[in-house]
């Protein structure tokens, strides 16, 4: 049976999808999220987020004001969607940082902005921002852990879901034959220094990565199966 690596415990419906493919699962989570005791000003209206967990820390401490004095610009509909079901408009969504930065300076350029991030994230947006002098004050609301996991075999496919989840698993693992699934074009970036083995899912979301992960091994498992019949066509 080929098997395929999570590097983030899915949940059970992401995993019955998954599992009746016919493929192994193994599961962990390659990261651990802080939360820092930082004071996230609320005075403001506009918020960006590139992540689910600022989104959190945000709402960790916004929950005496109403939703609707905030308004939302993030990366990825997981984000935009987790804001929408909280009651905060999201005004602007896109696949990747740098892609909100330029509809920021494009459709906002007057308008000031707090920027909520963790220590792993990257500098296109706040360099692109700065760029075009786009008021914006940044705060840092959590780190991004990484969590060493020995694993002392290899795997036909490894589902990454961040840059920082390709380190955690190489500081005890190498990528060896395996094929990397990646949620987005950054992930890649970073899987393309150990590889060339890699599928970039079609929309940056985990039932996606999944998704594409079932094409590439569940199928070849399909053909493998059809020509080992061939070979003995009385099994």
């Amino acid at each position: 049976m080929k098997t395929v690596l999570s590097t983030k415990i899915l949940t059970p419906s992401q995993k019955e999808l998954f599992l009746n493919s016919g493929l192994g699962l193994v599961e962990y989570d390659a990261l651990q999220i802080e939360w820092l005791d930082v004071e996230i000003p609320m005075a403001f209206q506009n918020y960006i987020f590139t992540s689910k967990n600022a989104v959190k820390a945000f709402l960790r401490q916004s929950k005496d004001h109403h939703p609707s004095n905030f308004k939302a610009y993030c990366v990825g509909e997981k984000t935009s969607s987790f804001l929408i079901e909280k009651g905060v408009e999201v005004v602007e969504t896109a696949e990747n940082a740098q892609s909100l930065a330029e509809k920021i300076v494009k459709n906002h350029p007057e308008k000031t902005f707090v920027f909520l991030s963790g220590n792993q994230r990257r500098d296109e947006l706040p360099e692109l921002l700065k760029k075009n002098n786009i008021r914006y004050k940044e705060l840092e609301v959590y780190r991004t852990q990484l969590v060493p996991k020995t694993f002392n075999r290899d795997f036909d496919g490894i589902l990454f879901f961040s840059p920082s989840g390709i380190k955690s698993y190489l500081l005890e693992n190498q990528i060896a034959d395996s094929t990397l699934f990646c949620i987005g074009e950054t992930t890649a970036i970073e899987a393309k220094k150990h590889t060339e083995h890699i599928i970039i899912a079609n929309k940056p979301t985990i039932e996606n990565v999944l998704v594409q992960a079932i094409k590439k091994l569940a199928s070849r498992t399909d053909a493998e199966r059809n020509r080992s019949t061939m070979r003995n066509p009385n099994e």
